[in-house]
């Protein structure tokens, strides 16, 4: 009796493939599993052994790729936006254009009285002890009327007015506007061509400030850099700004000049005393970035006002960040 197996019988093996031309068994291929579904699986697997570590890095890789596609996107298709800008640029951010010199006024003080009829009383400004002098107020008169008159005299000149809210007690006004609007007051000191490029630059804290922020304010209105620069101040603080600050800048001393008018008679000693020790203190730090010259620049911005340069000045960005004594290593337009 023919004994059959208990079990199901298979004619070919099981997983094979029976070739029947040539008589042989070949193995069947297992089907791959594609990268894409391997890698779902792996990243699924994880995620029920670390959940949040996972959720954390798929989160970062996702806006890591949305960054780059963000990028390469407005490298290939900036035209909207730059060409808006440009167009923005040529037209309406250079109003200046047509000006080639700067004619800076540092600012020294705050006008804080409502009555314009006093401008030359010490008591309509706010001043600082050392400044508490007969005269005093006079002197700034002196320092706006020559600015006007060298404007007047340069019909490419554009006329800046400079210094920030320098004082807590005289509430949020610069110096700059003080001094714009005591011009305004004496009617231009009878140049009334200059009042319509006459204009300030209200964030510099000290002296150096006054400078490199007037160029800059110079750029944001020409769209270009001051050919020539002319500096009105006290005639003892000539060697600071003259020297000290032009050499800083490296701006050539063939196109700079400096206007002084005299400190008023009972302030010159202590002047002279307190402009050597200044002096002193900008030969260590030509930049006035550390020390007493920074501390002092602090103390002078009682409203925290935001400083906006360099965005308007972008060729001279690393001027704005340089500290050192040794003079700013890096090219500038006026090289």
């Amino acid at each position: 009796m023919n004994k059959y197996p208990s079990s199901s019988y298979y004619a070919y093996q099981r997983g094979s493939d029976f070739d029947l031309e040539s008589g042989s068994v070949r193995k069947s291929r297992k089907p791959k599993t594609s990268f894409p579904r391997m890698f779902v699986n792996r990243v699924h697997h994880l995620f029920k052994l670390h959940p949040v570590l996972v959720s954390i890095l798929l989160v970062s890789f996702g806006i890591t790729v949305l960054i780059f596609i963000s990028s390469i996107y407005e490298s290939q298709f900036p035209s909207s936006s730059v060409a808006y800008k440009k167009k923005d640029l040529d037209n309406d951010v250079y109003p200046f254009a047509n000006l080639k010199n700067l004619v800076m006024v540092a600012g020294h003080s705050v006008y804080t009285s409502s009555n314009c009829g006093r401008l030359d009383k010490e008591e309509s400004w706010f001043l600082e002890s050392y400044q508490k002098h007969p005269g005093q107020a006079a002197t700034f008169l002196s320092h706006i009327e020559e600015g006007v008159e060298a404007a007047g005299r340069d019909d490419e000149a554009l006329l800046l007015f400079s210094g920030g809210e320098t004082r807590k007690e005289a509430g949020p006004r610069s110096e700059a506007q003080s001094y714009w609007a005591v011009a305004e007051s004496k009617g231009w000191f009878g140049k009334d061509d200059v009042r319509s490029r006459a204009l300030t630059e209200e964030h510099a804290r000290d002296s150096f400030e006054n400078l490199l922020f007037s160029v800059c304010r110079f750029r944001e209105l020409t769209g270009s850099y001051p050919h020539n620069i002319t500096v009105v101040s006290y005639d003892f603080k000539e060697e600071r700004f003259a020297h000290l600050h032009r050499s800083a800048m490296g701006f050539p001393e063939s196109r700079f000049r400096y206007l002084g008018t005299p400190a008023s008679l009972e302030s010159k000693e202590a002047a002279l005393k307190g402009e050597a020790m200044v002096r002193a203190q900008f030969q260590e730090d030509p930049y006035g970035c550390v020390g007493s010259l920074w501390r002092k620049k602090l103390k002078r911005d009682p409203f925290h006002r935001t400083i906006p340069y360099p965005n308007g000045c972008p060729e001279i960005r690393g001027l704005f960040r340089y500290c050192g004594s040794a003079p700013f290593p890096g090219s500038l337009p006026w090289d």
